[in-house]
C-alpha cells in the first residue's frame, strides 16, 4: 500500500516517511529534483522512502508514475506550485481529496477576498487591474475604489513576490508602473492595506469542522517591502481570543468550501478585528511544520497521510502532550550573487535554546531576490519555554551567522 508526494515542502519529509510508515503505508516521492530535499534525505535511513524523478511539471508523466505505483491509495500535494495539478491528478486517479474548483478558487486571492466580503468576513472586495493598458485615471480610480494606502498583488502569487505596498500617489503609480513589466502567475489586483501585525494560523478541518491548532507569529521586513523574517509558534493568545479566532477561522474556511485537511491561513490582526491575507491550502512551509511537531508533541504529518487516506485524523480530536515553544530566522545574505557559504555555525552550540541551522540554498546557486523569500539561504531554529523567548534565542543566533555571496566570473 502506497501514498504518494508529488513533490513536497523543503522540510519535512523525514517526518513524512515517518508518518506514513506508522500507518503502515509505503511513501514514494515524484520530483524534478532530489537533491531540493537534500537535508532531509541525507538523514534518512536507506530505504525510508522511494524517491522518483520524473518532470513534475508534466501531468502525463506523472500520471504514468501513479499508474506504475503498487497499491496507491493517497496522493499528497503539499506545495503551492503543484496544487492544481495533485488536484486535478487525486480527481483523475479517483482519490480521496478535495474538489479540485475548490483548490483552483484557493489559488485565486482576489476571487477569496471577494467571497469573503460577500460573507461579511472581509470589509473590502478585491479590484482587478490591467497595468499593462496605461491609464492615467487608473491610480485616481484605485484611489477611490480601495483607497490609500493600498496592496497590489499577483492573485496567484507565492512567497511574497510580486507585492506592492502604496502608501500615496507616488507609490501607487510607481507599483503600476514596476507591475505592468512583471510576468505574473495570476492576475493583478487591489485591496487595502490591512494595518496591523500578521500572523499564521495553522488549522486542521476535517468535515468541515476546523480545529485551531496555534498561531504562528510573522516578523516582516519594514515596509513598504513583505519579506518574512522571523517566526515563532505558538503565540499566546488570551483564551477567549483564541477561540474567537478558532470561529472566525471554521467561518473563514466554510466560505470558501475548504471542508478537510491543513490549511495556513495568513491574517493581519486589525482595530476592526481580523482580516485574511491569504489561504494557503497546505501545511505551513519553512519550518513552521517542523515546529509545529515540536510544539504540539505529535508528528502532525500523521494527520497529512491520514487525510490523503481519506480517514478522519486523530489529531483533530485528540489531546495533545505539548513541547517547547519553537521560533525561527530567514537567513539572507547582505547581497545578492553566488551563495558560497555561511560563516558562525560553530558558535551555535555555545548559545541557548539547541539553535539549529537548516540550509536551503546549495553552495554556487545564485540568489538574486533579496525583497522576498526567494531570497534566504537557509534558516536557524531555537526553542525555549515561551514564543517570544524562543524568538530572542533564535534572534541571538542569527545575529552570530552570516550568508556569503560572491561573483561569478565576468562580473
Amino acid at each position: 500500500m502506497t501514498v504518494v508526494s508529488l513533490e513536497a515542502l523543503t522540510f519535512g519529509l523525514g517526518h513524512l516517511a515517518r508518518a506514513a510508515e506508522a500507518l503502515g503505508e509505503r511513501l514514494r516521492l515524484l520530483t524534478r529534483d532530489p537533491g531540493w530535499y537534500a537535508y532531509e534525505l541525507g538523514r534518512l535511513p536507506v530505504g525510508a522512502l522511494e524517491v522518483v524523478e520524473v518532470d513534475t511539471f508534466d501531468p502525463d508523466a506523472v500520471a504514468a508514475e501513479l499508474s506504475r505505483t503498487p497499491e496507491l491509495r493517497g496522493l499528497i500535494s503539499s506545495t503551492d506550485t503543484w496544487t492544481l495539478v495533485g488536484a486535478d491528478l487525486t480527481a483523475r486517479f479517483g482519490l480521496p481529496g478535495l474538489d479540485p474548483a475548490v483548490l483552483r478558487l484557493m489559488r485565486d486571492k482576489a476571487r477569496v477576498r471577494d467571497l469573503l466580503h460577500e460573507a461579511g468576513l472581509s470589509r473590502a472586495r478585491a479590484v482587478e487591474v490591467d497595468p499593462a493598458r496605461g491609464d492615467a485615471l487608473l491610480p485616481a480610480l484605485l484611489r477611490k475604489e480601495v483607497g490609500l494606502p493600498a496592496v497590489l498583488k499577483d492573485t496567484a502569487g507565492t512567497g511574497s513576490q510580486n507585492v506592492w505596498l502604496a502608501r500615496d500617489e507616488p507609490e501607487l503609480e510607481a507599483a503600476l508602473r514596476e507591475a505592468a513589466g512583471r510576468r505574473l502567475t495570476g492576475r493583478l489586483f487591489a485591496e487595502p492595506y490591512f494595518s496591523g501585525p500578521v500572523y499564521s494560523a495553522e488549522t486542521l478541518t476535517w468535515r468541515g469542522r476546523t480545529r485551531l491548532l496555534g498561531v504562528s507569529s510573522r516578523l516582516m521586513s519594514r515596509e513598504p517591502r513583505f519579506r518574512e523574517e522571523i517566526t515563532a509558534f505558538p503565540v499566546a493568545f488570551p483564551e477567549a481570543q483564541r477561540a474567537s479566532l478558532e470561529r472566525w477561522l471554521d467561518e473563514v474556511l466554510a466560505t470558501v468550501g475548504y471542508t478537510d485537511r491543513f490549511a495556513h491561513v495568513e491574517f493581519a490582526l486589525t482595530l476592526a478585528g481580523p482580516e485574511v491575507v491569504e489561504i494557503n491550502p497546505r501545511i505551513g512551509g519553512a519550518l513552521v511544520a517542523e515546529g509545529m511537531c515540536r510544539a504540539l508533541g505529535r508528528n502532525v504529518y500523521e494527520a497529512m497521510v491520514e487525510t490523503a487516506l481519506g480517514r478522519r485524523p486523530r489529531l483533530i480530536d485528540e489531546e495533545l502532550p505539548g513541547g517547547p515553544a519553537v521560533a525561527f530566522v530567514l537567513a539572507y545574505p547582505e547581497r545578492p550573487g553566488v551563495f558560497t557559504g555561511v560563516l558562525g555555525l560553530e558558535r551555535l552550540a555555545d548559545m541557548p535554546g539547541s539553535p539549529a541551522w537548516y540550509p536551503v540554498k546549495r553552495v554556487g546557486d545564485r540568489i538574486e531576490h533579496l525583497d522576498d523569500s526567494r531570497g534566504y539561504a537557509g534558516i536557524v531554529y531555537a526553542e525555549a519555554e515561551t514564543a517570544e523567548l524562543a524568538t530572542h534565542r533564535a534572534v541571538a543566533a542569527a545575529n552570530a551567522v552570516r550568508v556569503l555571496t560572491g561573483r561569478t566570473a565576468g562580473e
